[in-house]
């Protein structure tokens, strides 16, 4: 908590000043400490805590879940560097610094390569000014915002003198998309960036599922996104929901799988099974011909902000 300072009291709970002008009330739970929670990570507090204890109850195998999130992120952002030639990442809806991190994975293979994090939350920006590093051949930056934001991000003067937008990118939507309640809204991000970026570039995904629970334990946990139910927006999606997102963009072997599915035999090998990971992985290509697609249909959902 180097990063930031406590400024002032609320109705008894802390407030923390991140930046200038950038509040943080902690009295409610926020996705990217949650997940810092279930992580076992310090950057966290009591709200997040609590929230991340209420959806143990129901789904005990959680905080084996994150780490196999995290995983994921460790086998697909190594294949995009070793095996993809990707030496450009925007990493959106970053969340906490944990280790190992994006440029730490894709640096190993070529240290020119460079990254810019992209999240809405004060805190993780505050912990990303202060801890991210890069080797001094590549570069790592971070950039307020989210999927709200892509006309700024992509406009960026800072990012676009670190991102070559005429060269392939890989874009990291990772644990992100299952903040996005509405269809519309998650397939508008998704086709912002497929319209975008250059062909030759990637899109990798990873969201969260209850279809490997039981219909009763699933209803327990959509119940705990209910507005009233203080969590914050969150809507787990099925496979062919989740697939229907991904329409207009080249789905790369092995598809929407498992994130335990996901090229298991890289390291750092899965430790569970799908059973108790609860969440699809997926990674795209954009093509010629994918731009082209155009728009389909999806089922309305609930309209929310971009929680991460």
């Amino acid at each position: 908590m180097a990063a930031s300072a406590v400024a002032a009291t609320t109705d008894g709970e802390a407030v923390v000043l991140t930046q200038p002008g950038e509040w943080l009330d902690l009295t409610r739970p926020q996705a990217a400490r949650r997940y810092d929670a279930l992580l076992g990570g310090k950057d966290n507090f009591e709200s997040d805590r609590a929230s991340a204890q209420q959806i143990r109850q129901e789904l005990p195998s959680v905080d084996l879940a994150a780490r196999e999130l995290r995983r994921f992120l460790e086998r697909v952002v190594h294949h995009l560097a070793a095996d993809c030639g990707v030496r450009q990442f925007l990493d959106i809806g970053c969340g906490l610094p944990h280790a190992p991190n994006v440029p730490e994975i894709a640096q190993a293979v070529d240290p020119t390569t460079r990254v810019v994090y992209v999240d809405p939350d004060p805190l993780v920006g505050a912990h990303a000014r202060a801890l991210l590093t890069s080797h001094p051949d590549g570069a790592a930056h971070f950039r307020s915002g989210g999927l709200n934001d892509l006309d700024a991000i992509l406009a960026d003067d800072t990012v676009r003198d670190l991102i070559d937008f005429t060269k392939p990118v890989a874009v990291l939507l990772l644990a992100v998309l299952h903040f996005v309640p509405d269809d519309q809204h998650a397939y508008d991000a998704l086709d912002h960036l497929r319209t975008a970026l250059p062909p030759g570039s990637y899109v990798a995904v990873s969201h969260v599922t209850f279809d490997p629970l039981s219909a009763d334990q699933a209803d327990r946990l959509a119940k705990l996104a209910d507005p009233g139910a203080g969590h914050g927006p969150f809507r787990a999606r099925t496979h062919d929901q989740l697939t229907a997102l991904l329409d207009g963009l080249e789905l790369l072997e092995p598809g929407v799988v498992s994130v335990v599915d996901w090229h298991p035999d890289r390291e750092p090998r899965p430790q569970i099974g799908a059973d108790q990971a609860v969440a699809y992985g997926a990674l795209t290509l954009i093509t010629l011909a994918t731009r082209d697609v155009g728009q389909p249909s999806t089922q309305e959902g609930q309209t929310a902000d971009v929680a991460q």
